[in-house]
């Protein structure tokens, strides 16, 4: 016999507009990704006192280059997800093409994105690594900072970018009222 759970129904969400929606989300997400990237960077690198861009234990690109590829698929893919639910429960002003394969759309965004992403900052700390000596420390502080910056700079962008591509399949919710004409 084989056991049968039935999902449980999305949580009912309350009538909001989309840029109220995208706002709180925004908060819910840069604020834990700056404090916990930065503290993780922070008690990475407080160990050496410094930190270099590629070699040594605790080096720069070890913490950056997996949080730019992960933290653009993990917030798209949330983001897609939570603003269609919010479509489809009539709790945003906008609806959704009903022809729209989310799941494909949601997939190919977040690795185009964590891709793009990862290549930007891994150009970025090659280019630091060809300005510094290769000798060079880092300070350990002001880059725990700049990697926490940093998150809370995907996180605002990987909010809105994932949505500015899905209003191409959005448009305005539509109120139908019956008018009597013999009244």
């Amino acid at each position: 016999m084989k056991l049968k759970f039935k999902p449980k129904p999305p949580k009912k969400l309350k009538k909001t507009t989309l840029k109220r929606f995208l706002m709180k989300r925004t908060i819910y997400y840069v604020l834990p990704n700056v404090f916990f990237n930065f503290i993780i960077a922070y008690a990475s690198f407080k160990e050496l006192g410094y930190t270099h861009f590629f070699s040594g234990e605790q080096n720069l690109a070890r913490l950056t280059l997996p949080m730019a590829l992960f933290l653009p698929v993990v917030l798209t893919i949330d983001i897609l997800k939570r603003v269609t639910d919010a479509a489809g429960q009539g709790a945003i002003e906008f609806t959704v093409d009903e022809q729209l394969n989310i799941k494909k759309l949601m997939t190919k965004l977040s690795i185009l994105h964590g891709v793009i992403t990862c290549s930007l900052v891994l150009a970025m700390l090659f280019l630091g690594q060809y300005n510094f000596s290769k000798d060079y420390k880092l300070d350990a502080t002001a880059m725990a900072v700049v990697v926490g910056i940093l998150a809370g700079i995907l996180s605002v962008v990987f909010v809105y970018l994932p949505v500015w591509r899905l209003r191409r399949w959005m448009c305005k919710r539509v109120q139908a009222v019956a008018v009597d004409l013999n009244a």
